[in-house]
């Protein structure tokens, strides 16, 4: 639709329509690469095509889709022109490495990173930025999905996605890092399950595993490998590997692949497991054992917190501690619209020994409440919040159970890692509600009143987890140094969370989440997200909103608020004139039904008065509510407490609470 270009004697980008010289551009590469493969067709296809035509997995559709859109060769996300570019800087760095007296050096390192660089903003997959003026890289994210307008940059000059850019940057990056005085180590690739270290060797194991089903790690690389190893044939560790068509080695990789009718893959949780269990078996064998091992996790799905744990648990280790280090820009692509961990869960761990003992439940259970409160107020402190500071304190709270080689209960049957998570995630939940709700919530949990109804907990909750650590944020920019993905950053924070999370915290504490869904929350794609405010004022006030409701309210000041915006009917449809009354705001419904208003519900009326600017209906409303009892205010404030900064309710709670008589 229009092409770029940089005029000597203007600054800035300028925009033209494409003319028939651009046409006739792309015609010419279509005949050059159409003869570069007769070529090698003529030639009875010795060695790789020059263009890749390694297929694309189907295993992994979920995150790589370009496959149901007719792209099933990697070959495929490229235009003609990009496919001559790349093949041509291939050539020109094969010959290179084979001229070469000194195989694998680190120029030769630095051009295999450039052509990544180079594909990496080179493909038909790649967006243009509008208010950078310059192509984004298709990896913002651990996925490849259909992009329907893209930008195809020149590989030659020295603009973003030219190859000397990415050279440029590359090296750059690798100085930063690699100062003079570095202490050289030693890298050497293995399998995770089988380390060429011996027994009791190291004093530190680090590691940061695969992320369950979060990223096809493999299959990704492959967008990458499949011109690696056209480039660096020559290149000793590629040298007489991979032959035609193999691309990256999938089978032992400790992934979950998720089913689907077109996959073939049978790796299931089971698998992960059972290959995590062998890592950390492995693990513990080169550690020394007074060493320390620490495990990374950020993904933040408790489904692989589970099959992680468990891995771990039975791989001989116990779990010390948890930490969440800021690793993660708070502007990126994958914490729009998400709940993403702020930060990244550090798992400390040691090796238990070979003849732990076998614990009590019951002396578990009395140990965890002290535990988990201890915990939460430490990392309170330290300014962690929401999902961090959840899955921050699984740690600690494992600790009390994985220090022993088995947990039983006074039966002798064997408490297994599930049922000890569902005690973990309801004391923090419990914990959570003490601190947002006051402590008639845990109370309420015994069996005693006073505390707030379901809906206000499950609100709580679910804002409570939502927070999340302020990381800092870095400066904006993507991976290649242009802008990233940060033009919606400042927008309006989103109220969502995955189902998972929300399950785990309401089923323990008896939420029930199909009663409220529609009503408070909304479910759809394995996500939960909290209704806004507006989104439930018919349900509140009525067809006729707010105006009415205000009418009503200030008409007759003197009636309980209670019986007047949020009758308890009995079922039995009312008649005369109050009945007449009421139907201006229920819009005329005759079959009234019994209506039983939370508290919850009650702050959000007052809340959508306060949008409309129906001040003295508010102000009467707020009255009533003060003289009934502190639960009204106890939640509004502790909800404003709760959303985040920039959330338009957090804006009308505040603005509401200015209005609200004050107790003496």
């Amino acid at each position: 639709t229009a092409v770029v270009t940089l005029r000597a004697d203007a600054p800035g980008r300028h925009y033209r329509p494409a003319d028939e010289a651009d046409y006739a551009a792309v015609r010419r590469a279509q005949e050059r690469l159409a003869a570069l493969l007769g070529e090698w067709e003529r030639g009875g296809k010795q060695g790789l095509c020059p263009v890749p035509d390694e297929p694309i997995s189907m295993n992994e559709i979920r995150r790589i889709s370009v496959p149901i859109y007719g792209m099933t060769q990697w070959g495929d996300l490229f235009t003609a022109r990009q496919k001559n570019a790349l093949v041509t800087l291939g050539g020109l760095i094969s010959r290179r490495i084979g001229n070469s007296s000194s195989l694998g050096d680190a120029t030769d390192r630095l051009l295999g990173i450039a052509v990544n660089k180079t594909v990496d903003l080179g493909n038909a997959l790649t967006r243009w930025k509008p208010d950078a003026e310059c192509p984004v890289n298709l990896f913002a994210r651990h996925a490849i999905g259909m992009t329907w307008d893209f930008c195809e940059s020149a590989p030659i000059g020295d603009s973003s996605g030219s190859f000397l850019s990415a050279y440029q940057r590359s090296a750059d990056a690798l100085e930063s890092i690699l100062p003079g005085t570095a202490v050289p180590g030693q890298i050497q690739s293995a399998d995770a399950t089988s380390h060429p270290l011996p027994d009791q060797s190291a004093s530190v194991w680090f590691t940061d595993p695969p992320y369950y089903d979060a990223v096809p790690y493999a299959h990704l690389a492959d967008f990458f490998f499949v011109w690696i190893k056209r480039s660096l044939a020559e290149y000793p560790l590629l040298r007489g590997n991979y032959a035609d068509g193999a691309a990256t080695p999938k089978t032992q990789e400790i992934v979950v692949d998720r089913p689907h009718r077109l996959s073939s893959s049978t790796k299931n949780a089971g698998f992960y497991e059972a290959g995590m269990e062998q890592a950390f078996a492995e693990g513990r064998r080169v550690l020394a054992e007074d060493g320390v091992g620490s495990v990374v996790f950020a993904h933040k799905t408790t489904e692989g917190w589970e099959a992680l744990l468990a891995g771990m648990i039975r791989g001989g280790w116990t779990i010390t501690g948890s930490w969440p280090i800021a690793t993660e820009r708070a502007a990126r692509m994958r914490a729009k619209d998400s709940a993403a961990l702020a930060t990244s869960i550090h798992l400390i761990c040691r090796p238990r020994p070979a003849d732990a003992p076998v614990g009590d439940w019951a002396d578990v259970l009395r140990a965890l409440p002290l535990r988990v409160a201890e915990w939460m107020a430490r990392l309170q402190g330290e300014g962690v919040r929401g999902a961090d500071l959840v899955f921050a304190c699984i740690g600690p709270a494992l600790e009390l159970y994985s220090r022993y080689q088995a947990v039983e209960t006074a039966a002798g049957r064997t408490v297994g890692l599930p049922e000890y998570l569902e005690k973990v995630w309801e004391v923090v939940g419990l914990a959570a509600l003490e601190t947002v709700l006051g402590t008639a919530e845990a109370r309420a949990r015994n069996g005693m009143t006073g505390a707030l109804e379901e809906d206000a907990r499950l609100t709580a909750l679910f804002l409570w987890t939502l927070q999340t650590t302020d990381a800092g944020g870095g400066d904006g920019r993507g991976a290649d140094g242009d802008e990233g993905d940060d033009e919606e950053a400042a927008a309006a924070p989103s109220l969502n969370l995955p189902f998972d999370v929300v399950r785990r915290f309401a089923q323990p504490m008896g939420i029930d989440l199909e009663r409220w869904t529609g009503r408070v929350i909304a479910q759809a794609k394995g996500a939960v997200r909290l209704l806004p405010v507006a989104e439930r004022a018919k349900d509140l006030l009525g067809d006729a909103g707010a105006g009415a409701a205000a009418d009503w309210i200030e008409a007759d000041p003197a009636a309980g608020l209670q019986r007047s915006l949020f009758p308890e009917w009995d079922g039995a449809p009312r008649t005369g004139a109050r009945r007449r009354r009421r139907a201006g705001i229920l819009d005329g419904d005759v079959e009234l039904r019994a209506v039983a208003a939370t508290t919850l519900d009650r702050v959000h009326a007052a809340m959508l008065l306060q949008a409309n600017g129906h001040a003295n209906a508010l102000r009467a409303l707020l009255k009533a509510e003060h003289e009934r009892g502190p639960d009204f205010l106890r939640l509004a404030n502790a909800l404003s407490a709760l959303y985040p900064r920039g959330a338009h309710e957090k804006r009308l709670l505040d603005a509401m609470l200015l209005a609200a008589p004050r107790s003496r």
